[in-house]
This record gives structure tokens, C-alpha cells and sequence, in this order.
């Protein structure tokens, strides 16, 4: 089976930027979003995972470069949107941009009841993601913890969620290897998608990952490995189909 490869374009006071840890403060500037994002799909990307930082730490947003992104490049790929939606006008202005699919993160956690709404009437427009310390959830901008994972994985797959993006907080742009038993162990606890993200530093990586393609996952976002050229999106597709 095939994987999916989601290069991901995180836009923080109007530039393309990378993380460690996703914490606030440790950018590393990477200049145009809208750069970034066209030189991915040239090299061959059919998904772009589009964050917005600034809405996902409550410190403005970039709602006009992420709507550039998508006006500009929409119709030659599919754009996964997340970071700060938490709200009906949040989640209708994603959609309303063009996004294929939108991520709900804090929202999930702290707004069960309207998760479940957003769920109901956008189905797999709509994915959830679970960034994870341990088994515990982290939210608003991984600034606070959020409770239990698989106590929470419950209550959306009840709600009918139908993808799960996971990361893992402690390995997030810092090129460590994928936590391979934590997606093992979500996607064995669901019937719904999952989408890896967070540590992919090389290729075999992706080989790994996609020895878990039979139990669900079957995609990944990749940030730090590209931009640090550990290798090239081109050969990263390779791997994965």
C-alpha cells in the first residue's frame, strides 16, 4: 500500500517557518509560505499541510497568506488546513478558502460537543489531531495538557471521526524517528485513518511507516526533514507509493 506525503508549510508573522518541540520562540525562518508551498507541489506533492502558528498560539493569524496559498495553488493540490480552528467562523473560513480538509486540535479537547457537530456535518472534511506527550494530550499550541488520549480517541470515534493526525510532541522537528509505537497503538484503537507526523528524519522512516499502512495509517507530514534537505520530496514519493 502506498502512503500519502503531506510536506507541511507552518506560517508564523507572515513567513514559512520550522519548529523544535513546537514551542514558541524556536523558529527557524524559512522566508514565502506561498514559495515554499509551490516548490512542493512542483516537486511532485498531492497534499500540502498548511498550519497557521499564530492562530494555533492565540497570537494573531495568517489567514490571508494561507488564502493566497490556496487561491494560487489550490486547484493543482489538495491543502490540509490546521492551527486555531476552534469555532464555527474558524472552520467555515478554512473550508470557504478551498481547504479539502481542516484539522481541529484544542477545539477537540476543550469543545467536544461542537467537535462532534463539525464531525456530523463536514465527515472526512474534517480530521482531528492528537498531539501527544506520553498519553497525554497537549493543547492550545502544545501550552497546556488536555487529557487522556484514548479516552478521547473514544469519544471521537463515537462522534464518527474518520482521520487522526498524531504527533509526538517530544519529537516534532527534531529529526529523531517517528514514534512508531504510538501510531501502532492509536491505529490499532480505531478504525480511522491516521496520518504520522512529527520526527521523520529519513527515508527508511517512511519504510517503516509504511508498515502500518494495514492497520490505517496511511499517510505522513513532513517538515524539518525536507526543509533540512535530509532528502528530496521526489525521493521520499518514490518510498512511499
Amino acid at each position: 500500500m502506498s502512503l500519502t506525503l503531506l510536506p507541511a508549510v507552518d506560517v508564523r508573522d507572515g513567513k514559512a517557518v520550522r519548529l523544535r518541540q513546537g514551542e514558541s520562540g524556536s523558529e527557524t525562518d524559512y522566508g514565502s509560505p506561498l514559495e515554499a508551498a509551490r516548490t512542493w507541489v512542483e516537486s511532485g506533492a498531492e497534499w500540502i499541510h498548511l498550519v497557521d502558528l499564530d492562530a494555533a498560539f492565540g497570537t494573531g493569524d495568517n489567514r490571508a497568506q494561507l488564502r493566497e496559498i490556496v487561491h494560487e495553488l489550490g486547484d493543482r493540490v489538495n491543502i490540509e488546513m490546521s492551527g486555531g480552528v476552534r469555532d464555527d467562523a474558524s472552520l467555515d473560513a478554512a473550508l470557504e478558502a478551498g481547504a479539502a480538509r481542516v484539522n481541529i486540535g484544542t477545539a477537540a479537547l476543550e469543545n467536544p460537543e461542537w467537535t462532534r457537530k463539525a464531525i456530523a456535518k463536514y465527515g472526512d472534511r474534517v480530521a482531528v489531531g492528537l498531539d501527544v506527550r506520553g498519553h497525554t494530550l497537549a493543547a492550545r499550541g502544545w501550552t497546556r495538557e488536555g487529557g487522556d488520549l484514548f479516552e478521547t480517541m473514544k469519544m471521537l470515534d463515537d462522534a464518527g471521526c474518520s482521520r487522526y493526525v498524531v504527533t509526538d510532541v517530544a519529537r516534532d522537528g527534531m529529526m529523531s524517528g517517528p514514534n512508531l509505537d504510538l501510531l501502532r497503538e492509536v491505529a490499532e484503537r480505531t478504525d480511522a485513518k491516521v496520518t504520522a507526523s512529527g520526527g521523520i528524519a529519513k527515508l527508511d522512516d517512511l519504510r517503516n511507516i509504511r508498515t502500518l499502512a494495514e492497520l490505517g495509517v496511511d499517510s505522513a507530514i513532513l517538515g524539518k526533514s525536507l526543509y533540512a534537505r535530509a532528502f528530496t520530496l521526489e525521493e521520499a514519493l518514490e518510498v512511499a507509493r
